[in-house]
């Protein structure tokens, strides 16, 4: 009798460059490839709504490119250990295999999984495959894990080179008998009552095919001109590929070699594959970074109570502040943002309106597609000075200033929010400035 192997799919929903396939393949028993929807264990967060949209089409996409090399996608939905639990038991299965994962809660649940399973006799793997550098191996001289980004990265860029991706399988040997499984459209991952998500579906094609398209596109019509456009909002020149590295459609291993090999200058564009790279071991070690200051100092900054006509005026781009505003609608339509805007926008929130971080962290988790557990709230508490190589808090985006210099003639505004001016600006910018530095002036008196 066979004793399968699963392959336990989470932020990976690819073929090409996935250790854990390969691996199951590599045992020569047939594979159940298994996706499980877990929005119980404790201390994992829900997806937002865009993230959620996101994950409909990409399951979709793989359990078809899973079909066509012979074998099924298996979806659960409940508690990943006992979900994976029941299909071992279900099917008899003599191995499980996944990509790790560095969130807190979702590294206890697999190494209490990984412990409990090997109890019972199964062979059990887990393998790096969505971070080019694992957390415990990028140190300080010291032994310690960097807080700054320049060190941090010229420490990743001395470590052995990444490694090469593995190839996509042509065949995928499934199991002989048929396995309990979910329907996709059961879960109810898009957008009903209202359907929202007209405008990610203009913006975007999920899916793995997808995603090395976009790579290739890039590396060929854009990447000469990254350094120079990329904070220019109307430009284009985005590599476009975040949501596909956040659902793990294409690996930075493959994003990594090919932009290498693609002759270009790439240093630019592959330092911020490396600030993705910080903000996931940031994460590793602060596993409370979407919650609690990483500068406890910043604990004593004294938010005045909140007014949700302000945030709600941000949230919906009718602040009157135009590139605040295209921004934001800019995030509704298409479940993202420029990052040049993104900073603008968080800026305003924390330092203009003065808004707690986490209010904006929770409204971009909701709205953008590429929302991770790592880099949002990473990017927030940069912002906002209370995290790790953090802007300092007194520098504070001048929205009007930056769309001058990186929006010079308007085309990204004019998009976005041409009826921008006609709207009375929420606070004046110049005194919203001052009452931000003034309140900043507790923090450092605090510390």
């Amino acid at each position: 009798m066979s004793s399968p192997s699963i392959v336990w799919f989470r932020d990976d929903l690819r073929l090409a460059d996935n250790p854990a396939l390969r691996a199951a393949l590599d045992r020569g028993e047939p594979v159940i490839c298994l996706y499980v929807l877990d929005e119980e264990s404790a201390g994992v967060r829900p997806l937002g709504g865009a993230a959620r949209w996101w994950l409909h089409h990409s399951l979709a996409s793989l359990a078809e490119r899973i079909g066509e090399r012979g074998s099924v996608l298996v979806l659960r939905r409940g508690a990943a250990a006992s979900e994976v639990r029941r299909v071992v038991a279900d099917t008899g299965a003599g191995a499980v295999f996944w990509n790790r994962r560095y969130g807190g809660p979702e590294r206890e649940i697999d190494a209490e999984l990984k412990a409990g399973l090997r109890e019972d006799g199964l062979e059990v793997g887990s393998f790096a495959a969505s971070l080019l550098f694992e957390p415990w191996t990028v140190r300080t001289g010291g032994g310690t894990h960097f807080s700054v980004f320049t060190p941090f990265w010229r420490a990743c860029l001395h470590l052995p080179a990444p490694r090469h991706p593995l190839p996509e399988p042509r065949e995928i040997a499934g199991p002989d008998a048929r396995i309990d499984s979910d329907a996709l459209d059961d879960w109810a991952l898009l957008p009903t009552r209202p359907d929202w998500a007209g405008g990610l579906r203009e913006s975007w094609e999920p899916g793995e095919p997808a995603a090395r398209a976009r790579l290739r596109t890039f590396l060929r019509d854009d990447l000469a001109d990254y350094d120079i456009a990329r904070d220019e909002p109307a430009s284009g020149v985005t590599s476009g590929l975040s949501p596909r590295l956040r659902w793990g459609e294409i690996s930075p291993h493959t994003v990594w070699h090919e932009t290498m090999a693609s002759g270009g200058d790439a240093g630019r564009f592959l330092s911020e594959i490396g600030w993705r790279e910080f903000a996931w071991h940031t994460l590793f070690h602060a596993p409370d970074l979407a919650e609690v200051n990483l500068r406890r100092s910043f604990d004593a900054f004294p938010w005045p109570r909140l007014s949700p006509s302000h945030l709600e005026a941000w949230q919906r781009g009718r602040t009157g502040i135009p590139l605040v505003d295209a921004g934001m609608r800019e995030l509704w339509h298409t479940g993202i943002m420029h990052n040049r805007v993104r900073m603008v926008t968080a800026s305003f929130l924390i330092k203009n309106l003065l808004i707690d971080w986490r209010h904006g962290e929770q409204w971009f988790w909701d709205t953008l597609v590429d929302a991770d557990a790592a880099s949002n709230p990473f990017n927030w508490q940069w912002v906002a000075g209370s995290g790790a190589d953090a802007a300092p808090y007194f520098r504070i985006f001048n929205p009007e200033t930056q769309a001058q210099k990186f929006d010079a003639h308007g085309a990204y505004i004019g998009r976005w929010a041409p009826d921008s001016r006609s709207i009375e600006p929420l606070v004046d910018l110049k005194e919203s400035r001052k009452a931000a530095l003034d309140a900043y002036d507790v923090v450092k008196r605090s510390g």
